[in-house]
């Protein structure tokens, strides 16, 4: 991508972002991942969206408008992105090729967090470690990590989440939570690493996929290619037997991913690539709040 075009398209995200961020998120995200029972550490004014449980109401009466509790452990969470760029995210045929769909996520999630001041970093995951960033604050680093996403090339081509969950684990000492984004098109076992990665930290996963990918059409002999190997295979799509087939693989792998997240519980939405993501991350968040 030539840096004309990435620093538009970095603009553009901001803008989108930026907006969903302040507008809507913002209460939501501090109410479903700020921790409670911490250090009390200071009141500041109430701001639209933020959680009514946490008002205090003796510093209210006396300025005669509402105060809310700030906690120690609010001042001081990390956010961890994880962003599978893997090559089936290159997939798409509505508007938005699933890659896209990610970056738009994870932007809003970076913009939420620093209007939050909080921390945020990312690793960049393939079938191996393609990038690490470490967190940091302010509106500078969010833009840089967008320009990371949009622009990103990796060097291998696979899915391992197990892999990079365990290098998650490792890498972040402190408690965080971690926003898994992935179409988690993986063929490797990574229910533990799961398990042991939610029970350090608090992981949620967010899944990206293309509704083609749950059903063959007929449209008689269509050449495949899967990005991931790089093969190409001819197969006809009219055959019933082929529809099963594929239906079968489809099935099999969605109940993988969900049994993984029962197995490890893990909160988890999956959007579309030609859903409104917005609508899906509120639920998500209203679910937790």
């Amino acid at each position: 991508m030539e840096t004309s075009e990435l620093l538009k398209k970095v603009r553009k995200i901001e803008i989108k972002a930026k907006g969903l961020s302040h507008n809507i998120f913002a209460g939501q995200y501090h109410s479903a991942f700020k921790g409670r029972g911490m250090a009390f550490s200071e009141v500041r004014e109430y701001q639209y969206g933020d959680d009514i449980r946490d008002i205090d109401w003796n510093v209210t009466a006396r300025y005669n408008r509402p105060y809310i509790k700030v906690f120690e452990e609010e001042r001081e969470m990390t956010v961890m992105l994880m962003v599978d760029v893997s090559e089936s995210l290159s997939f798409g045929t509505s508007h938005l090729i699933k890659r896209d769909m990610v970056a738009e996520i994870a932007a809003t999630l970076a913009f939420s967090t620093i209007q939050n001041n909080d921390k945020v970093g990312v690793i960049f995951f393939s079938d191996e470690i393609e990038k690490f960033i470490p967190p940091k604050k302010g509106r500078k680093h969010v833009l840089f990590i967008i320009r990371e996403i949009l622009g990103f090339e990796p060097t291998s081509k696979g899915t391992d989440i197990g892999m990079a969950l365990q290098y998650m684990t490792n890498a972040i000492k402190k408690r965080c939570t971690t926003f898994l984004i992935s179409d988690f098109i993986d063929t490797n076992d990574y229910k533990q690493a799961l398990k042991i990665a939610n029970r350090k930290h608090d992981v949620v996963a967010l899944q990206v996929y293309d509704r083609m990918s749950t059903g063959l059409k007929s449209v008689g002999l269509m050449k495949v290619h899967d990005p991931e190997t790089n093969k190409d295979t001819w197969i006809d799509t009219s055959s019933k037997r082929t529809q099963e087939d594929y239906l079968n693989w489809w099935s099999t792998q969605q109940q993988t991913m969900h049994n993984a997240f029962k197995h490890s519980k893990v909160d988890n939405i999956s959007v579309s690539t030609d859903d409104d993501f917005v609508k899906s991350l509120m639920m998500l968040f209203q679910q937790r709040s």
